[in-house]
């Protein structure tokens, strides 16, 4: 039986009804048509070659047809021009398909129809052919089945699983996977006694081996059994080892004037060598220390020296030579016979010697001789000699290169503070009536008005050009923040006293359409309907009658019991905030006057909350904790960025007018000027303060802003920002105001602000009055 299969081209040619035989008009496409062009293997049925003609067509290489029986070939032509071929060939066709016998002379051997187990249907190894477009016959090939589970396969499959260690398939019932990804399942296993009548039966069990990777006994060659009887032996494995050849020097100290060999390259030659590089910096450091010069023509030394002659020159120092430091030299009370003033006394002698001796300021007493020639032998010679010797070896030295900077041209050029004017230079005016301190002030957007808060629990209006005090409010406590309302139609103020926030309309500097625009204002939201809120985070309370004429116009009572420390307006006026620092998550409020709504941003405060600024011109909030000043879109509702000032506790927050750059005063002394579009860190940090600073605030119009301190003192700079984002800001400090306010408890200047137009600036203190600067 020969294993091999044989492809055999089978050709069966069948006329449609419709074409008649002999005629004349048939085309020779129509022919090519209806010829049936399969592969039939050798292992098909024979008796399913009924009604097909033998035949092998190769179009793409030499277009012939070879016949394998008796050597005898035919050609089909493209064009059957002769019709005695036709009936021939229809002759001899029909006469094949008629005999199921094998017939002499036929394209099939002998060997081919002899019976074979592993024969397969006609129709399992069909291959078949169909007349493509051009004219050519093209194959069809079979459709792949995806799921393919053959065991027709007697082969053992080769295990896939590389070189591991196969006790990791333990616990599973397969071995590996072969290459076609499936399992190669554990073969059955059996007893002790299985083995034994195994091994028994089996005549070349001694010639096998366990094979770990497939897990059963494989059959041992015989050049394995060679090898082995070989190491049983002790010799060596390879039968061609020769132990005794003589050795090949790969590496040889001898030149050679054409060295031609196969040696591996070094690893040296690929990797630069560190060592290399290492000698090669120290020659280049030398070079630009000027210890090695190029180009210097090199003296020639003498070989031998005169000892006695007096004609030799020193030697030319190193020259990274340092010479060793000289010894003091010896003072008046190391002589012989030094003054009695340098002579010590006994009780100056008992307590050198009582001294420990690294305190003592000098090693010796100091002693007078008559003569030099009564002087003794100094007995610590030979060990201050041994320290000196140690001190010059082991003591490293460097020669220190002085720089012959002047110190004034490391201070940087600053203007001259007058070509900054104007700023406030001088106190103008004093603002007396509180009687205890004042903690807040604020300028009305026309810069004629001023109202202060103080822990008299009263608010007062003045007149900022005369200084009289139009009138007094008496609130319940102490009065932490005011701030009156930006916008210049709506006459009207908030403060804040414990955990109530007051809104106040000063019917004596305005007239009474304002007053009443302003009252309705306020008074609206009242009317308007107001959302139920889950959590209820303040009451809108109506005043009472009496507090009505006296200019009150509203409360809004905040849930919380702490103190609200800060109110700051937004920029349109009918949004505020209230800042309470001990109230946690409610610590910060936002509420809208007009519609008497409130709202807590931040449902959730990180660290304590110090003070916060609206924007000027965009939708940003600033919140400053202990540490961190923290920027959040409003809009967006989201964290933009944090600006960290490196200070230990935050004070005072402002913003500037173009909304660039914000200044943050600190307890510890310093004020740091941030640029929103350079950096998170701050740009200028300024320490001119000795204690602390309690606020900052900008100029609205003009390029200043200044600093109020516990020391009593106002700090004045010059801020100027540019519109060109490549120059940064310029920062001066031009006026240090002193003598205004006096320390009161350590407390100094508690609150600044400037004036809306001139520049002025407006300062309260802990000592009961305020201060108009000019």
């Amino acid at each position: 039986m020969r294993n091999s299969k044989k492809k055999i081209l089978r050709v069966s040619k069948k006329r449609s009804p419709e074409i008649k035989e002999n005629d004349e008009n048939t085309s020779d496409e129509d022919i090519i048509a209806n010829l049936k062009i399969d592969m039939l293997s050798d292992d098909e049925n024979i008796s399913d070659l009924e009604s097909q003609s033998i035949k092998s067509i190769d179009k793409e290489e030499n277009d012939s047809i070879e016949q394998h029986s008796e050597n005898e070939k035919f050609v089909l032509d493209d064009t059957t021009d002769n019709e005695e071929e036709n009936e021939k060939f229809n002759k001899e066709t029909s006469e094949m398909s008629e005999s199921d016998e094998y017939i002499a002379g036929d394209s099939l051997d002998e060997y081919d129809l002899e019976p074979d187990e592993d024969n397969k249907t006609l129709s399992e190894s069909e291959e078949t052919y169909v007349v493509g477009v051009n004219g050519k016959p093209r194959k069809i090939l079979p459709e792949i089945d995806p799921v393919y589970d053959s065991d027709s396969s007697t082969e053992n499959p080769i295990n896939s699983v590389g070189n591991i260690p196969m006790e990791w398939y333990d616990d599973y019932p397969h071995i590996g996977y072969d290459i076609d990804g499936k399992k190669i399942m554990k073969p059955a296993k059996g007893d002790e006694l299985d083995k034994f009548l195994e091994n028994m039966e089996d005549p070349d069990s001694w010639m096998s081996a366990k094979d770990n990777l497939l897990q059963q006994n494989v059959k041992l060659t015989d050049e394995e059994l060679e090898i082995i009887r070989r190491i049983q032996m002790g010799s060596f494995p390879e039968k061609d080892f020769d132990p005794y050849e003589p050795t090949i020097e790969w590496f040889t100290g001898k030149p050679e004037v054409m060295p031609l060999n196969a040696t591996p390259e070094p690893k040296r030659r690929f990797i630069p060598s560190k060592w290399e590089a290492k000698r090669i910096m120290k020659i280049v450091r030398a070079i630009r220390q000027g210890r090695i010069v190029l180009g210097k023509s090199q003296v020639q030394k003498p070989r031998f020296y005169n000892l006695w002659s007096e004609d030799d020159k020193s030697r030319e120092e190193h020259p990274m030579h340092i010479p060793a430091p000289k010894m003091k030299l010896p003072d008046h009370d190391e002589s012989y016979n030094p003054p009695a003033e340098y002579l010590l006394t006994d009780k100056e002698k008992e307590e050198w010697e009582e001294m420990d001796p690294d305190d003592r300021e000098k090693n010796y007493i100091p002693q007078k001789y008559s003569c030099l020639r009564n002087v003794p032998a100094y007995n610590r010679f030979i060990q201050e000699r041994f320290n000196r010797c140690l001190d010059l070896y082991l003591a490293p030295r460097i020669r220190k290169n002085k720089l012959n900077i002047d110190p004034e041209s490391l201070i940087p050029k600053l203007p001259n503070p007058k070509d900054l004017q104007p700023f406030p230079t001088s106190l103008t005016l004093s603002y007396d009536g509180h009687t205890d301190r004042v903690r807040c002030i604020s300028i009305d957007p026309t810069g004629l008005w001023l109202i202060s808060g103080s822990d008299d629990k009263t608010i007062r209006l003045w007149e900022i050009i005369t200084g009289r005090c139009i009138k007094t409010w008496e609130i319940e406590d102490i009065v932490y923040s005011v701030a009156w309302c930006p916008i210049r139609e709506v006459c009207a103020f908030i403060f804040s006293c414990s955990n109530k926030v007051g809104v106040i309309l000063p019917t004596d500097i305005c007239d009474d359409e304002v007053a009443l625009s302003t009252s309705q204002y306020v008074s609206n939201g009242f009317n308007s309907k107001r959302n139920d809120e889950k959590v209820k985070l303040v009451e809108w309370m109506k005043p009472t009658d009496e507090q009505n004429k006296n200019g009150i116009l509203l409360f809004i009572q905040h849930t919380h019991d702490k103190t609200i420390k800060q109110v700051t307006w937004h920029r349109k006026g009918d949004y505020f905030s209230s800042i309470a620092p001990d109230a946690g998550n409610q610590g910060i409020l936002i509420h809208q006057l007009t519609k008497h709504q409130t709202q807590q941003p931040f449902r959730k405060t990180r660290g304590i909350i110090q003070c916060v600024r609206f924007h000027p011109i965009k939708p940003l909030f600033f919140v400053a904790t202990q540490r961190y000043v923290r920027v959040y879109n409003l809009m967006k509702q989201e964290l933009t960025k944090t600006l960290q000032p490196g200070v230990k506790w935050i004070s005072s927050l402002d913003v500037h007018p173009m909304g660039d750059n914000v200044i943050v005063g600190s307890y510890d002394k310093k004020l740091c000027w941030f640029d929103l579009d350079l950096s998170q860190r701050p740009y200028r940090t300024l320490c001119y303060h000795s204690k602390a600073i309690r606020n900052v605030v900008y100029h609205k119009r003009l390029p200043l802003f200044a600093s109020c301190s516990d020391d009593g003192s106002i700090q004045i700079f010059h801020g100027m920002v540019y519109n060109d984002l490549l120059q940064n800001p310029l920062i001066v400090p031009v006026k240090i105001l002193k003598a205004g306010h006096q320390i009161v408890d350590s407390l100094g200047v508690l609150n600044c602000e400037f004036h809306p137009i001139q520049p002025w600036i407006i300062s309260s203190g802990a000592d009961h009055t305020i201060k108009l600067w000019t």
